[in-house]
């Protein structure tokens, strides 16, 4: 009889432990995705895409107006955007994307939209963009976003003669006012 209370109190010791362990990787777990929740509130945070320096590779695709899209046809100073119907960060920076375009020097041949879900999916962003920019809608694999090596959204990069990547980001202000280099200010006190 010993033996037996002995079991019991050993194994409801062992429940006892689990509960604990199972309470402590749930805490975890909740602190992680509150931390991803918040980095996935900063546009683009974090995440890959192309740097500047990076020269685009060779690409074909077509827009939704059915014109053939190469790296051959992006003009210098073209801003492309990512963009995905799912994420709410692109959401938020989609009128700041829309009225850059709508004031862009060059029109819409300055500016590509690259939307990424199924044409259903993007069928709100296309309609939104296509007024003011050229638009492609892909996978998250596709053309554009291997060419430009980008798998976060929002982001935005700003191309030169070279089709090279200039300036990277998730907002409009890193991209088309890109930080100073820190030894310019070094000097500077």
């Amino acid at each position: 009889m010993a033996y037996l209370a002995f079991a019991v109190a050993l194994v409801g010791a062992l429940c006892v432990l689990d509960l604990l362990l199972t309470v402590g990787v749930i805490r975890r777990l909740r602190e992680v995705t509150e931390q991803l929740a918040v980095a996935g509130r900063t546009p683009g945070a974090g995440l890959p895409r192309a740097a500047p320096g990076h020269a685009v590779s060779d690409f074909t695709t077509a827009t939704e107006d059915g014109e053939p899209l190469t790296r051959a046809d992006l003009a210098p100073q073209t801003l492309v955007g990512f963009f995905s119907p799912t994420c709410a960060p692109c959401k938020e920076l989609l009128p700041d994307f829309l009225d850059h375009a709508a004031q862009a020097p060059g029109g819409r041949e300055l500016v590509l939209a690259v939307v990424i879900g199924t044409p259903a999916e993007a069928a709100p962003l296309v309609r939104q963009l296509a007024p003011l920019a050229r638009v492609v809608v892909e996978r998250s694999d596709g053309a554009l976003s291997t060419a430009l090596r980008t798998t976060a959204y929002p982001t935005l990069l700003l191309l030169d003669a070279q089709h090279t990547v200039t300036a990277s980001g998730g907002t409009l202000d890193s991209v088309l006012r890109p930080a100073a280099p820190a030894a310019a200010g070094a000097g500077a006190r």
